[in-house]
């Protein structure tokens, strides 16, 4: 998505870019224009289909049907803290960027593909509460998963997070 958004003149890799005017200004024209979400989707379903792929999205629990399924959860207020800390900014900044982004994304999904985004969590094989969590406790506990439920075996993930 962000290749797509730097195509149309958007700097887009800068940190933060998402929650930015300009990263939210770039959410209204995906409202605005389904092509943007559709390319991605179709590229990441590519991706699903190969198998043996990780992949982080939004969409792909509700439009690629095999696989094993994820839901990372954290309340506003501690997703709101994180994006504070990684983007220098104000815990208040970012609640506001945060809804603002996230109440437009879910419109974007449920228009263009009938889901509603944290809510309906019924593709999901787990969901994780992560907000008493490191990143690095997520991590092992993913990679747990990965071994003990996905790959029945212990020798897959790496020691810590790259």
């Amino acid at each position: 998505m962000r290749d797509l958004a730097v195509a149309e003149g958007y700097d887009a890799y800068k940190p933060g870019w998402w929650e930015s005017p300009e990263g939210l200004k770039f959410i209204e024209t995906r409202a605005e224009d389904s092509r943007f979400d559709k390319a991605v989707d179709a590229k990441l379903l590519e991706y699903a289909a190969q198998g043996n792929v990780v992949i982080d999205s939004w969409t792909m629990p509700w439009l690629f049907g095999a696989g094993y399924k994820i839901w990372l959860e954290a309340s506003v207020q501690k997703r709101a803290e994180r994006i504070a800390k990684r983007d220098r900014i104000s815990v208040e900044e970012a609640l506001e960027a945060l809804k603002k982004k996230e109440a437009r994304t879910r419109e974007i999904y449920r228009k263009l593909y009938g889901f509603t985004l944290g809510e309906d969590f019924s593709p999901f094989h787990l969901i994780l509460d992560t907000d008493n969590l490191t990143a690095e406790e997520v991590f092992r506990i993913l990679c747990s998963v990965v071994d003990n439920v996905i790959l029945k075996n212990h020798q897959h993930c790496k020691n810590s997070i790259e």
